[in-house]
């Protein structure tokens, strides 16, 4: 068998940075039991994976996919949209102010309700 060179993968990968990037991690996943695509004739996991980009059995866009994916520390997940809230009256907006009252509690007596409240029993 005839070594793998840059020049017969150069023409599916251009940048030979991330030609070495993606053989490099496409090793890895051999290495860590992803399937071969080729047969492996005796060679090593680098250049197995450089005869699978050459031989075009995996596709270095998904290769590329897969690399960012792996080097990803945090992968947002699209969550659904909290439920519209609906909106508060802001002073002045509306005419009838009087409806809503705050209570209003200093420090001092924040810390002295505090301090009367027993704590719950552990025995439980």
């Amino acid at each position: 068998m005839a070594r793998v060179t840059v020049e017969d993968c150069i023409d599916k990968v251009e940048n030979r940075f991330e030609l070495v990037l993606l053989s490099a991690h496409r090793s890895r996943m051999i290495s860590n039991g992803a399937p071969l695509t080729v047969d492996r004739d005796n060679d090593k996991n680098p250049v197995v994976a450089l005869r699978e980009i050459a031989e075009e059995t995996i596709s270095p866009e998904d290769l590329k996919e897969e690399l960012i994916h792996s080097l990803q520390k945090f992968v947002e997940v699209d969550e659904p949209e909290a439920d519209t809230v609906p909106m508060i009256a802001v002073s002045g907006d509306s005419e009838d102010d009087s409806d809503v009252q705050f209570d209003r509690m200093s420090e001092e007596d924040l810390l002295k309700g505090l301090e009367g409240l027993t704590p719950p029993d552990d025995r439980e």
